[in-house]
């Protein structure tokens, strides 16, 4: 069988340049335009020395297959052209060679394909390892944790169908075979704002809506499900569906998933009845007596109180008042507190991001115990953030994202540009200095410690008005603008402030 054209080691007519390091000019159009001009005739990947540059092209490839593993297993990275699989299996043999851990870091912005190439690196590392018994079973647990934390932890967003709304970073360990034998995930920055708001056109998070259409009839009555539109943690912004995505079907996938971590069918009941429970406490309304809040509605109660095993009254006494404890000497006292409407409404909301987030974390725990070992030989990490991200409103969490994206372009910077520049420099070498934007500024901004950045100012309001709801938006920013009104990358303005990160400004409220 001929190879595939992409694929063919004595084609001479190759598209653009494989590797950029080899570029002519090293200026941003022309890398640009190599990648388009690579793009265009459907060469995904890249290289600029050992990164690996991978382009979205927003349709199925044809070049994932067994045979595609074949050609890539055990050959040099120069023999064929440039591809994710030859970027693992070179991480996998210097893993095996040096007996020494790996790590592959891949960021992008929002919807490059970073949960992609993640799966892609999974995938060759399950199919090329071998092994019987246990080291199946853990295979398993590796592959079928992706549509598990999926189901739980990504959404659709105006840029990303499937957009990870968490950061994790999965180690996979090996004996010193090269034989899969455990793993662990450690998971960070889940968008719990999420649960309880989303922009126009976005949706929450997948398993809501897997539950409202997978469910069986039995499992709607038990869990008072009904449509989307129903709910109001779903229905803000006028998106329930997406395009070529069978949310009944990923039920089925993400129930099956959940088989293999060996969740017990009650506990996947539980699991689904939480689910159940935030939908329902969203549908709790408020409305104002007296100038306190009471329940619109106390029917809204019963529901979400059966789901969680509480009594529907403990729910609204906690909706809509606070204990306070006040300390002096060897003396304390308790005072109630009746709570506004947009107090309890707060309330609510905190309630429902906190068991969201446990149960986030139940999950990426259950996962962690079915390939736990008790020690690890030698270990491949793959991170997979968030991208960058620019919405219409951009919120904390937007924020911490963004920095993170800020700290890897960083890492990139000094791995590649920095420290190869460092090198000739050191070896004599003559050469014309590549120049670059070092974000370190950016970075500076957001974490320093001396002068205080944006997170050190954030540290203090927070301690000083800890106790006070009113004012705390209005000292941030009023400190922001004392500290930063003249730093070049910083601009605020009354509600909110921007910051002019390496990928753009972004406006924060």
């Amino acid at each position: 069988m001929p190879p595939h054209h992409w694929q063919s080691k004595t084609q001479k007519n190759v598209s653009g340049v494989e590797d950029m390091v080899l570029i002519p000019k090293i200026a941003e159009d022309a890398i640009c335009e190599n990648l388009r001009k690579r793009l265009m005739d459907d060469y995904i990947y890249t290289y600029i020395g050992p990164v690996l540059i991978a382009v979205n092209p927003f349709k199925n490839m044809t070049y994932f297959t067994d045979r595609d593993i074949e050609q890539y297993q055990g050959a040099a990275i120069y023999e064929n052209p440039p591809h994710i699989y030859a970027l693992t299996d070179n991480m996998y043999r210097n893993m095996l060679i040096e007996a020494e851990n790996q790590c592959v870091i891949i960021s992008g912005e929002s919807g490059a394909g970073k949960t992609v190439s993640a799966k892609h690196i999974m995938s060759y590392i399950t199919k090329v390892s071998g092994g019987s018994g246990d080291i199946l079973r853990v295979k398993d647990v590796i592959l079928e944790s992706n549509p598990l934390l999926e189901a739980f932890g990504n959404a659709k967003t105006v840029r990303n169908n499937n957009s990870s709304r968490f950061g994790k970073y999965i180690e996979i360990q090996f004996s010193r075979s090269g034989q899969p034998d455990g793993g662990k995930i450690s998971n960070f920055l889940l968008e719990k704002s999420r649960v309880v708001r989303q922009n126009q056109n976005e949706r929450n998070f997948h398993i809501f809506y897997q539950l409202c259409a997978g469910a069986t009839a039995d499992e709607k009555a038990n869990l008072g499900l009904a449509d989307p539109s129903y709910f109001s943690y779903l229905n803000q912004s006028g998106c329930d569906t997406v395009e070529g995505t069978d949310d009944a079907k990923d039920l089925q996938e993400t129930k099956h998933a959940m088989s293999v971590m060996n969740i017990t069918p009650q506990d996947q009941l539980n699991v689904l009845k939480a689910v159940a429970a935030i939908l329902h406490l969203g549908n709790i309304d408020f409305v104002e007596s007296g100038n306190y809040a009471s329940v619109r509605d106390p029917s809204f109660l019963e529901f979400p109180a059966y789901l969680l095993g509480v009594q529907s009254s403990l729910i609204q006494e906690k909706f809509t008042t606070r204990l306070m404890e006040s300390k002096w000497g060897g003396k304390s006292e308790t005072t109630t507190m009746t709570l506004t409407v947009e107090q309890a409404i707060y309330t609510r909301d905190a309630l429902a991001k906190a068991i969201y987030n446990r149960l986030f974390d139940y999950l990426v725990a259950t996962v962690n115990v079915a390939m736990n070992k008790d020690r690890s030989d030698i270990s491949i990490g793959v991170l997979d953030i968030y991208g960058f991200e620019i919405f219409e409103h951009n919120g904390f969490e937007q924020f911490c994202i963004n920095f993170v994206n800020e700290k890897l372009q960083q890492i990139f910077i000094k791995l590649t540009l920095k420290a190869e520049q460092e090198e000739y420099v050191q070896e004599g070498i003559k050469w014309t200095p590549v120049e670059y934007f070092n974000n370190e500024i950016v970075c500076d901004l957001v974490e320093e410690k001396k002068p205080p950045g944006v997170m050190c100012v954030l540290d203090d309001v927070c301690a000083t008005l800890h106790a006070q709801g009113d004012g705390a938006d209005e000292k941030f920013l009023g400190k922001l603008h004392e500290n930063f009104s003249s730093h070049k990358h910083f601009t605020g303005f009354s509600g909110g402030f921007t910051i002019l990160h390496y990928a753009g400004s972004v406006t924060y409220e």
